[in-house]
């Protein structure tokens, strides 16, 4: 939107006037000035459309005429004595240039808050998680105004540089913090490697188990409480919970260390019987408040029908304890309910665990299946194999008595193409286990194939189980 506006008019005499109006967003006033036609060369119009119109200085001729008017939405821009041949161009640019002053003022608004924000983060000797809060807060509101095309490009353009500033000197110094951060996560990584690396000592040495076990709930404690990183706390915790396994191995058996399956111990096991004992702990509890809001309904009809004042102060006493204990006692029954709502959220992810290891298990027990096909079929083939041997040889020595070229390429012939056949036998038993694609393949390779010794065959065996393990992950 432009802030200066030129175009032809009339005076209070009627005299041909050039009208050329400029906006001060920062006062909120228009200045208003008038050329006598006579004056008005057709250089200086063409100088003042062109030129001083786009925000270029131009020097105006001495007589000329001046005036400033305070810009309203609901009074005219021009005085009543001056008169315009386009009246509507003048109404657009009033209500265009209202906006521009209110945008303006919206700018000036932000850019004092930003260097608000600008203060205080030089004044930071480090970094502080509030101020980088209140720089994204400031942030935020900005490009709301930007997005609803409340800010001009170049205010938005400028609030974005010196927010990026602001931004680049915060990341600076979390930068520091980071290092700072990943040393004392570094330090207390190594602090818990010695101790587990103590604990495994012990129990390898078979020191008392149960002290052992309370030692890892303490250290367990005290993991959680402790600020890593994430690489680091993910190999502590991995160590950490291998030693609480071998503790629980050593005490109780092969299967106390288990985290998967469908025993006894596994994890949806353990969350039913938590489930299953928290249940019958609800009931109880929620049996108990009936029995103690039947007895305060007692109590209330005794207060009523007391013979005297100490004995209704006895019972009103005894009538607050009941009060009280009900309170108490629904406050932990809220806590239980709250943890069922927990363990039925955890055992309902633990379903979908348990579900996706048992299609992993379910895989891996198909490729173990075609492995140990594959393998009996090597097996058959390299016996079949020696057997075509011989009958070449037999081929051969009966050729080389006729000495006739023509019959021995018969006869190899023949028997290289039933061990292609063997090869292609092979291949198709695989593909009975893997699926279509792989019968694809054999129809492709076909064509193509030529006597093969032991070992290339070999080599294709393999190559096809590659195959398969692949169309299996394609199916994943």
């Amino acid at each position: 939107m432009k802030k200066k506006l030129v175009l032809w008019g009339t005076n209070a005499q009627e005299e041909r006037i050039l009208v050329a109006l400029q906006l001060h967003p920062d006062t909120n006033k228009v200045s208003i000035y008038t050329f006598p036609e006579n004056v008005v060369t057709e250089e200086f119009s063409n100088k003042m459309m062109n030129e001083w119109r786009n925000d270029q200085d131009l020097e105006f001729p001495e007589t000329h005429t001046v005036i400033e008017r305070e810009l309203t939405i609901s009074e005219s821009l021009l005085p009543e004595d001056i008169k315009v041949e386009r009246g509507d161009v003048i109404q657009r640019a009033q209500t265009e240039w209202h906006f521009i002053v209110l945008s303006s003022k919206l700018y000036e608004a932000y850019e004092s808050e930003l260097s608000g924000l600008k203060d205080k983060v030089e004044q930071l000797t480090a970094y502080d998680s509030n101020a980088w809060e209140s720089l994204k807060d400031f942030w935020g509101k900005v490009q709301g105004q930007v997005k609803e095309r409340n800010l001009f490009r170049d205010h938005a353009n400028t609030l974005r540089e010196n927010t990026n500033n602001l931004f680049s000197k915060m990341k600076e110094m979390r930068s520091v913090l980071d290092e700072e951060f990943k040393a004392k996560s570094q330090t207390h990584y190594q602090e818990f490697m010695t101790s587990l690396e103590g604990i495994e000592k012990k129990v390898v040495d078979g020191l008392n188990l149960s002290g052992i076990f309370e030692e890892l709930k303490k250290m367990q404690r005290q993991f959680r409480d402790t600020k890593f990183t994430k690489e680091h706390r993910a190999k502590v915790w991995e160590r950490l919970d291998g030693a609480f396994k071998n503790v629980k191995e050593k005490r109780f058996g092969s299967q106390a260390g288990s985290t998967g399956g469908s025993g006894d111990n596994s994890p949806m096991e353990r969350l039913k019987r938590r489930y299953s004992g928290l249940m019958s702990a609800i009931e109880k509890m929620e049996r108990s408040i009936k029995r103690d809001k039947d007895d305060l309904r007692f109590q209330d009809r005794k207060i009523a029908n007391s013979e005297g004042q100490l004995e209704q102060q006895i019972r009103q006493a005894k009538t607050k304890m009941i009060e009280e204990r009900i309170r108490s006692k629904e406050e932990k029954l809220g806590e239980m309910v709250q943890t069922k709502t927990d363990l039925e959220r955890r055992m309902e992810k633990q379903k979908e665990k348990d579900a996706k290891q048992a299609e992993r298990d379910k895989v891996k027990q198909a490729q173990e299946e075609v492995k140990a096909k594959i393998a009996e079929q090597i097996k058959l083939d390299e016996a079949s194999r020696s057997e075509k041997s011989e009958d070449l040889e037999k081929a051969a020595s009966a050729i080389a008595g006729k000495g006739k070229e023509d019959s021995m390429i018969e006869a190899i012939s023949t028997t290289m193409g039933e061990a292609l056949e063997d090869v292609v036998d092979t291949m198709k038993a695989v593909a009975e286990v893997v699926g279509d694609k792989v019968e694809e393949v054999i129809s492709d390779l076909k064509p193509e194939a030529k006597p093969a010794t032991p070992s290339e065959e070999v080599e294709e065996i393999e190559e096809i189980e590659e195959i398969k393990i692949d169309l299996k992950d394609e199916e994943e």
